[in-house]
């Protein structure tokens, strides 16, 4: 049975990869083509609802929308540029959440953190609840009543590929980006080329129509309706703080990979913005019943092309709706990253920062799914629900993001190098700009439902603290055992010579996990409850492989290094006690998988061993310390008998 449930798994998941692969990061890593289509592919599909967003905010004064076009092009580029300089200040990923935690307080970075993760689930959730709507456009009407479970297969084909890997959910996405990407220039050229005699008169116009508006509604009236438009087109911003919090799936030079990326996804949102918008202006477009702005500006294009212009439009509008699916890609790259650092902090159990043997944060793109998935089903697959829901918690991030940076070049003022001035203007700018933006989104639409997010965000860094504080009292009851180590190392040795193995007397393999308290405490416990009746101890670690040190392959040789040294200070100790004494290193991406090593050495090498786990004991057993505590040990204990070999698990009160 077991063997028919890895044959499905190898099918659709895929066979293990090893973390040991000196050429594994290079062959899971993205280069910056394929970076910008799985991070860049939000905010670029954020054309096919930003503009249109903005365009009808001006309340048909919409020459004014030039003015929006060239605020948005100008905030785009903004933003980038402040985030290119997180990617050079933080090199290793974190985006966001980092930025906040090192240069504000980890308090400040965990809502950060908090504010992204449920932006990135908005951002699965709408996108695939949009594409599935414009597909659903094509098809007859009794159809939409599956709308909602159409999401959910949507969602689910996603998690399956992104648990495949990084590189393996994106690749298969290229066609679909590469047609989003040709036909939207098309039209874009097109528009501007044939339009261009009419630059003259609709500079003119827009002259005319900003004088008109105000002397109807004051000049403070033009300027708020401007800045209405350009605040309900704040969804075309999410996605750009992507290429940051994803830095660890980049192809090295991560710094330059993740500058080039972010170069592509600036120009091409940037172009697509602008362009769309203006577009809208040549073509004289206006809302219709039942179609989206784009679908009104492409049928108005191809007006005069008889059957091929069917067949464009159609094809354009398509490529929009399976465009949205690859934004979601956003959500399952960065929102893993996002819990994974947030775990290794202690705000989120310990479990998600785990990797699969696929070598990706399997619990994180889970838990992202899920969290999805049930958003889908209780807004019922409407976008115009999701979309008043989305871009609120972006503009948190961008903002502490700024606050942080900002807060860092003026630390630097003092320095001969006169960098900061130019880094403090972008950082800077973007503050103001951004906390503009979040005041204004979080007004606008607080009462149509934007309060939601903010309930649901809440509540998440509530569950947070909670979280953290329990690891902290953890860790403040485990420090009494920490006296340990230093009477360990003060241990008078009993003899001189070396003692060697006797396969005759008893072993105890002893399972470690550094040499630490928790450890010494488990092998104390041996020698106190069993005398000397083992003369053999083996020392047992297997290291774990997760998203904190699968960084390259220095950081994995500094594991095993790491591993090694704390072993041999368990076999120093207990040879000063006269007991023969050796160390077996493992590591792996899995403990259960690398138990299975440990059962084969152990079965052949020592025939009268015991094994020995130590297990933290609280005042008061819950569903929580459950959760926030896996028990290992135990899974461990079944794998161990089910082989015939016995295993003790030795309580540690705390």
């Amino acid at each position: 049975m077991k063997s028919f449930v890895r044959q499905i798994k190898h099918v659709f998941i895929g066979r293990a990869k090893s973390p040991f692969d000196h050429d594994v990061f290079h062959k899971i890593s993205l280069i910056a083509f394929l970076a910008w289509i799985g991070l860049g592919a939000d905010g670029l599909s954020s054309s096919c609802y930003g503009p249109e967003a903005a365009f009808v905010a001006l309340q048909g004064h919409t020459y004014l929308s030039v003015f929006v076009a060239l605020a948005t092009v100008g905030t785009v580029f903004l933003i980038s540029a402040s985030y290119s300089q997180i990617i050079e200040l933080f090199p290793t990923g974190g985006g966001g959440y980092l930025v906040a935690s090192k240069l504000l307080s980890p308090n400040v970075g965990m809502v950060s953190g908090c504010a992204l993760l449920i932006d990135y689930v908005l951002t699965i959730a709408l996108s695939a609840a949009s594409g599935v709507e414009a597909l659903f456009s094509f098809l007859p009407n009794e159809w939409l009543v599956f709308k909602v479970e159409a999401s959910v297969v949507v969602i689910v084909v996603l998690i399956v590929l992104n648990m495949r890997g990084a590189r393996e959910s994106v690749e298969p996405l290229i066609p679909i980006f590469l047609v989003f990407v040709a036909t939207h220039i098309f039209v874009i050229l097109y528009a501007f080329l044939t339009n261009a005699g009419q630059v003259p008169q609709i500079v003119a116009d827009v002259s005319k129509e900003a004088r008109a508006a105000s002397a109807q509604i004051g000049v403070w009236g033009v300027l708020m309706l401007i800045f209405r438009s350009y605040s309900l087109g704040a969804g075309t911003y999410t996605g750009i703080e992507a290429v940051s919090n994803g830095l660890n799936i980049l192809r090295e030079p991560k710094v330059q990979t993740g500058k080039r990326t972010m170069t592509y996804m600036v120009w091409s949102l940037a172009f697509t913005v602008f362009g769309l918008m203006v577009a809208y202006l040549l073509f004289k477009v206006s809302p219709q019943p039942g179609k989206t702005l784009n679908a009104v500006l492409f049928e108005a294009m191809t007006s005069g092309w008889g059957r091929w212009g069917t067949v464009f439009v159609i094809t354009t509008l398509l490529s929009e709706a399976l465009l949205l699916f690859v934004a979601a890609q956003t959500g399952f790259l960065g929102g893993p990253r996002v819990i994974a650092n947030m775990a290794l902090d202690r705000w989120f159990p310990n479990k998600f920062a785990n990797l699969s043997d696929r070598l990706v944060t399997q619990n994180g793109i889970l838990i992202m799914g899920a969290a999805a998935l049930v958003t889908v089903v209780l807004a019922h697959g409407k976008v115009q629900l999701l979309v008043i829901f989305y871009s609120i918690n972006v503009f948190i991030t961008f903002f502490l993001s700024q606050l942080g940076m900002s807060k860092h070049w003026w630390s630097l003022r003092k320095e001969s190098d006169q960098k900061w001035k130019r880094s403090l203007l972008v950082s800077g700018s973007g503050l103001m700009l951004t906390t503009v933006i979040l005041v204004s989104v979080v007004v606008l639409k607080f009462n149509e439902g934007g309060w939601i997010t903010l309930f649901v965000t809440g509540s998440l860094i509530f569950v947070a603290v909670l979280i953290k504080r329990h690891y902290l009292e953890v860790a403040k009851m485990l420090r009494h055992l920490n006296s340990l180590v230093h009477m360990a190392s003060k241990e008078p040795k009993v003899m001189e010579k070396v003692p060697v193995f006797d396969p005759a007397v008893r072993t105890a393999v002893v399972l470690v996990n550094g040499f630490n308290g928790l450890g010494l405490h488990t092998l104390y416990n041996v020698t106190r409850f069993f005398g000397k009746e083992f003369k053999n101890f083996i020392f047992v670690q297997i290291g774990v492989i997760d998203a904190g040190n699968f960084k390259g392959a220095s950081e994995v040789s500094n594991l095993d290094a790491q591993i090694k040294k704390d072993l041999a200070r368990y076999v120093e100790l207990m040879q000063r006690h006269g007991n023969y004494s050796e160390g077996l290193a493992y590591m792996g991406v899995d403990v259960l998988e690398e138990a299975d090593k440990v059962i084969a050495a152990v079965s052949q090498r020592f025939p009268h061993a015991v094994i020995f786990g130590g297990q933290l004991v609280f005042p008061r057993e819950s569903l929580w310390t459950r959760w926030l505590h896996n028990g290992t040990v135990f899974s461990l204990q079944r794998k161990f008998y089910q082989s015939g070999i016995p295993f003790v698990v030795l309580p540690i009160r705390v």
